[in-house]
């Protein structure tokens, strides 16, 4: 009797595996493309900076689609016009425009063929200065936090972006390059062992005051730092922006978190509407994605040194490396360094040499992963550095 049941299990098990279909919903071939409009105008005397793109379908291989040659202005509600300039690849710019903040500002885009968007007036919102940004030791890396306030009470509604920056080192350093003849000490200019790299925020990161009697932000929190990362192996730098939003804007900004960042299961917030107020005057049915706030934008950068860190924190390399050994002849007689080390485009570099009685037999060498950082990042030191 147990061997029947077993079997009618078995049977059942393989009709439910047999019985699937793959489904692909229409979304993920459909071939509408909507605008999507990110940025602030910037009251101040910072630049503005649009980036105009179009949705792609799901099943793309490219991820986003620049709106190019597109005409883009800043209008003001008493006639005044401020072009911004294409500088490439879907974004548009204009240096400090020092609007008046009296009166109401919307963007205006016109695209190459020929279609007219515009955003909603928007009163221009002061942002409150960034008082702080600093961060908390924990167990296994650091909490970095934002404080901020508004003694006026007239902010409450919050919003933070950040770019961060850190130097790091390759795993050895490459001490020679070659000329596709020999090898030669590099110079200065030629060292590929200390590099630079960034990386800006990509989580929605909102505040709201609206429920304190005191519009404070305390020790908002904006990422976190593993205590192994490369970014906290000698200095690492971070730039936040603080933007001041309407309630409004807050929503849209708190619709698309959701919408983004918090779905995946039964218990999550489930997927909404997320209207902005940016619309298509040539056809108003055609959504259009973000929402143009108009305002003064903060900001503040802090440096964090390894010498205010634990020192038993130690960074992990993301690649195995080891050391081989190239000699000008091997026990077969190969000559591994002409073979390896001399041509140009090699992948491998040479690290030190190996000497017998002042008479250099070959190097050890590692390949370019473990040599180079600039397969990482750039030995351009940034300005602010």
């Amino acid at each position: 009797m147990k061997r029947v049941y077993l079997y009618t299990v078995f049977l059942f098990m393989m009709a439910i595996v047999c019985c699937k279909k793959p489904y692909a919903p229409n979304i993920v071939s459909s071939n509408t493309s909507y605008l999507v409009v990110e940025g602030v105008i910037n009251a101040g005397s910072d630049s503005t900076i649009i980036k105009l793109n179009r949705t792609v379908k799901l099943s793309d291989s490219v991820n986003h689609a620049p709106e190019l040659s597109a005409r883009v202005t800043v209008e003001g509600d008493q006639g005044s016009v401020y072009q911004l300039a294409e500088v490439g690849n879907g974004v548009y710019v204009s240096a400090g425009l020092n609007l008046d903040n009296s009166h109401k500002y919307h963007l205006h885009i016109i695209t190459v063929q020929g279609k007219e968007y515009l955003s909603d007036y928007e009163d221009v919102k002061p942002t409150p200065p960034i008082d702080s940004v600093g961060y908390i030791v924990q167990a296994n890396g650091i909490q970095l936090y934002v404080n901020s306030h508004d003694p006026n009470n007239n902010t409450r509604y919050y919003r933070w972006d950040y770019q961060e920056t850190w130097n790091f080192h390759a795993r050895y350093p490459a001490a020679y390059i070659t000329d596709g003849k020999q090898l030669l000490y590099r110079t200065q200019a030629q060292q590929i062992y200390t590099c630079f790299a960034g990386e800006a925020s990509s989580d929605i990161l909102l505040g709201s005051t609206k429920t304190l009697i005191q519009d404070v932000v305390y020790q908002q929190p904006l990422t976190q730092i593993n205590s192994t990362s490369e970014k906290l192996e000698t200095r690492f730098s971070i730039l936040v922006k603080e933007y001041a939003l309407s309630a409004d804007a807050y929503n849209f900004w708190q619709n698309l978190k959701k919408n983004t960042e918090q779905l995946g299961s039964i218990f999550d917030a489930q997927p909404s509407e997320v209207p902005g107020n940016i619309h298509c005057v040539t056809t108003p049915s055609e959504p259009v994605i973000g929402y143009v706030s108009v305002g003064t934008i903060q900001q503040k950068r802090i440096f964090i040194s390894e010498t205010q860190l634990p020192q038993t924190w130690s960074p992990t390399y993301p690649y195995n490396c080891e050391l081989d050994t190239l000699l000008y002849a091997n026990k077969g007689g190969q000559n591994d360094v002409a073979l390896f080390l001399i041509p140009l485009g090699t992948t491998e570099f040479a690290v030190e040499p190996i000497s017998s009685q002042n008479t250099t037999l070959g190097y050890l060498s590692t390949d370019a992963q473990c040599a180079d950082c600039t397969i990482r990042g750039t030995t351009k030191m940034p300005s602010f550095w």
